[in-house]
Parts: structure tokens; C-alpha cells; sequence
């Protein structure tokens, strides 16, 4: 291979590279309006109705509130119960807050799958479809928020988490918790209106919450959207999460993913041929 040649293979190899990233920064459609839901924790009565309407709807135990006494400990969810109601002692008293799946708008968990079984859908939704899944977890590693589980003891294990009542979405219904809320602490539509509606109790009750939404900004916006009045830290939201979607900070090391695949291949495929050359009687 003479150095003509060479130089074609490596520039057929950058023609493709650039190509890749030109179609890597073409601007993209505008999303769509994702579906979300507002949480006023200063209503909440720590009924925790919305377990039991979550535990019915994806055919989970369903838990006994009267009894269980679930309320003494601070938990987590799991891969049987898909949200949980915690208690917290505050500077201001006694507060409960619900904690699902927060459905980010660029969520971590689908960018890390390497199957796109950890789908994020038009509508808002992250769901996760069995037929895609090989197993590999690390949906559960990338998440923020801790949340996707794997069920460790079934014979065909399964990731499992909330996935907004999907199904209900799909029939024009609400999320089943949302419907089972009975002081409307959790309110249902498209994420602008949420915030708008947030936004408005903070201005009309402006001693009664502390001024933030969480769910707005971090990690990029997130479907669950909450109202304290209390920092959040206090009732167990991360706040040192900041405002980047998690997949930008992989966004540089994907792009160059492809300069090691084939650019350099092809630069190393042309320095053996070259040398081959210089070799030859």
C-alpha cells in the first residue's frame, strides 16, 4: 500500500467520523409535553392510600397501613412496592412525603441501558419492557434516586419500579395513586401546568412553603415535581444532584467512542500496510 492509499483510507475514515458528528449535533425535534405530577407535602395526611392503590394495580402485596407500623422507619422502595410513604420530624413538625420513580426527562437509566429496554416514552413515562432486558443492571447503578430493583429471587427475574401507571395513561386514565389521594396532594397533568399551579401557591402562601420546587431543575427536570415547607433535605431528598441531565456527562466520551472504533483501526491498518511495504523486495 503506497502512501496514496494510505491517505484515502484515512480520510474515507474522517469522512465518517465527521459525518457522525455532524448528525451527532443537528438540532433535534422539539420533545413533547411530558405528563407529570405535583406533590404538596404540606397536605399530606400519611394515609398512604396511594401504596395500597400502587401495590392493587400492579398486582402487589398490599400492604396493611393499619397495622404495619411501616410508619417508624424510613424506607426505600422495592421490587414489591413500587412507592412508599415516609414520616420525617422536621423544624416544622411532622411531615410525610411519598417516594416513586421521579421519571426524569433525561433519565440516567435509559441512557446507561445498552438494550433501550429502560425506555423513556413520549408521554413521560420511564417504563421498562421485559423483551428487551438482558439482565445486565445498570439502570439500577446510574439512577440518582436509587430506584429501579431487581428481583433477585424469582426464577425470571424482573426489573421492577413505577412506571406512572402506564397502562392507565395509555386508557386516558390517571395514575392510581393520584386517584386513591384523598386530600389532593398529588395532582395529575402536563409538567408546565404543575408548575404554574406550584408557583402560584408559593406567591399566594408565601410563609407556608420554602421557595423552591424540587423536581423543576434537578438533574435536568424531573416528572414528579414537590412542594415542602421544609428544605428538602430535611424530608430525604438529595439536594446535591444539580441541574445537568446525568447523560451529559458521558455525551463526550460516546462522541468519541466512534474515533476509537473505526479511526483508529483505520490509521493502524494503514501504518502496518505502509510498513509491509517498505519491506518488500
Amino acid at each position: 500500500m503506497d502512501r496514496r492509499n494510505f491517505l484515502t483510507v484515512a480520510g474515507t475514515a474522517g469522512i465518517g467520523l465527521s459525518a457522525a458528528t455532524l448528525g451527532a449535533s443537528e438540532p433535534q425535534p422539539p420533545s413533547p409535553e411530558f405528563f407529570g405530577v405535583l406533590v404538596d407535602t404540606t397536605t399530606c395526611i400519611g394515609c398512604r392510600e396511594c401504596e395500597k392503590a400502587c401495590a392493587v394495580e400492579n398486582h402487589n402485596e398490599v400492604p396493611d397501613v393499619d397495622h404495619d407500623n411501616a410508619l417508624d422507619t424510613v424506607r426505600t422502595t422495592s421490587e414489591k412496592s413500587f412507592t412508599v410513604v415516609n414520616r420525617y420530624e422536621t423544624s416544622k413538625g411532622e411531615i410525610f412525603a411519598k417516594k416513586q420513580c421521579m421519571h426524569c426527562w433525561q433519565p440516567a437509566c435509559t441512557a446507561a441501558c445498552l438494550t433501550n429496554a429502560m425506555y423513556k416514552t413520549d408521554q413521560g413515562p420511564v417504563i421498562w419492557r421485559s423483551g428487551k432486558c438482558m439482565g445486565c443492571r445498570f439502570c439500577m447503578v446510574s439512577c440518582p434516586f436509587n430506584i429501579p430493583k431487581f428481583e433477585y429471587s424469582a426464577w425470571n427475574p424482573r426489573i421492577r419500579k413505577c412506571d406512572l401507571c402506564w397502562e392507565r395513561l395509555q386508557q386516558g386514565k390517571k395514575p392510581a395513586c393520584v386517584d386513591a389521594c384523598p386530600t389532593e396532594t398529588l395532582i395529575f397533568g402536563l409538567k408546565r401546568d404543575l408548575i404554574e399551579v406550584a408557583r402560584k401557591r408559593i406567591y399566594d402562601n408565601p410563609e407556608q412553603y420554602t421557595h423552591r420546587i424540587y423536581g423543576e431543575h434537578e438533574v435536568g427536570g424531573t416528572g414528579w415535581l414537590y412542594l415542602a415547607a421544609v428544605p428538602f433535605e430535611e424530608i430525604g431528598f438529595r439536594t446535591d444532584l444539580g441541574t445537568t441531565p446525568f447523560p451529559e456527562y458521558t455525551r463526550d466520551f460516546l462522541y468519541g467512542v466512534p474515533l476509537v472504533l473505526f479511526g483508529l483501526p483505520a490509521l493502524l491498518l494503514g501504518l502496518n500496510l505502509m510498513a509491509g511495504d517498505d519491506t518488500e523486495p
